[in-house]
């Protein structure tokens, strides 16, 4: 028997022997987007964990949107997942045929983002503090004119860290300029599009904010073609502590997030989902300040120390 499966290359059929035995064992995630590192280290820890316990873990992207995503999901539904961890997309058009999910048993965690009332249990990052946390450093260097890299919207870029950002400059006593509100996807074309559009304005920023790693490629690459130097004639600070932020010159300071723990956690409340357990959590990690050589007190802020310095 053993020399005939090893002629015919038998594999097991893993989702048919979970059917029979009344449980899936494949699980889904969807990321918002597979360009992410993010996403790739949450999706390698996840897949260890649930390898451990006996499930086969399917991956889709839903590049940030509510209708790509009820694509996903309908998808994911056909090969019988047992449970989805979800970076919910922006947007309500999957909303209802989540709900139908639950209906039908499919567990669902969220993770990254929780959309406002949402029923179901999350992990994310403490985006508020965060965001606090990278304000008050830039503004505690001397920076008034701060531009981040998204600007809020209900709809189209409804996620906590550009919501935050108007509250945690108004409480360091500053405002955001009109004229660098864009609202925009968290994207590295669309970073390098809009720090280009923001350092070409009569009174540019002296300091910005990438919501994410890959909106901080974007920001670097606009930066250097210009012939800026970071941080002499700008600063530059980003969400994700990703390797390439370590190896450029000058290396960039980041708000770093446990992405491993945060991919255990939800991995940890599926899991107990599946294992009949009611669970409602919302479980939210801090962030990390890691100040490296990408920020420093703006020109105009150097020059006037200096010039109190002589006097």
């Amino acid at each position: 028997m053993q020399q005939a499966i090893e002629q015919l290359h038998y594999e097991p059929d893993l989702r048919a022997g979970g059917l029979r035995a009344g449980q899936s064992s494949i699980i889904g995630l969807i990321v918002g987007s597979i360009l992410e590192p993010f996403f790739a280290q949450f999706a390698r820890t996840a897949t260890r964990v649930l390898a451990d316990s006996g499930y086969t873990l399917i991956i889709s992207e839903n590049e940030y949107s509510a209708a790509r995503e009820l694509e996903e999901l309908r998808r994911l539904y056909g090969l019988r997942v047992a449970g989805i961890m979800l970076r919910p997309g922006y947007g309500a058009e999957s909303r209802d045929y989540l709900t139908r999910l639950t209906g039908r048993g499919v567990g669902i965690v969220e993770y990254d983002y929780a959309p406002p009332h949402s029923p179901y249990s999350s992990v994310t990052l403490d985006n508020p503090r965060a965001m606090y946390s990278a304000v008050e450093y830039l503004h505690g260097l001397g920076h008034r004119r701060i531009a981040a890299l998204g600007t809020y919207h209900p709809v189209i870029h409804p996620e906590e860290r550009s919501r935050t950002f108007p509250e945690a400059m108004n409480a360091c006593g500053l405002r955001v300029y009109p004229e660098y509100q864009r609202v925009t996807l968290l994207t590295e074309d669309t970073a390098y599009s809009l720090t280009h559009e923001l350092l070409g304005l009569p009174q540019p920023p002296t300091a910005l904010i990438a919501l994410a790693g890959t909106q901080a490629i974007g920001a670097y690459r606009a930066i250097r073609e210009r012939g800026l130097q970071i941080p002499g004639d700008l600063s530059l600070l980003t969400f994700d502590d990703y390797p390439w932020t370590a190896l450029v010159e000058p290396p960039i300071t980041v708000m770093d997030q446990p992405v491993e723990e945060m991919a255990r956690a939800t991995t940890a409340l599926m899991l107990a989902h599946l294992e009949g357990q009611p669970v409602s959590e919302h479980r939210m990690f801090p962030s990390r300040l890691i100040v490296r050589g990408s920020t420093a007190p703006p020109a105009a802020a150097l020059a006037a120390a200096h010039g109190r310095a002589a006097g």
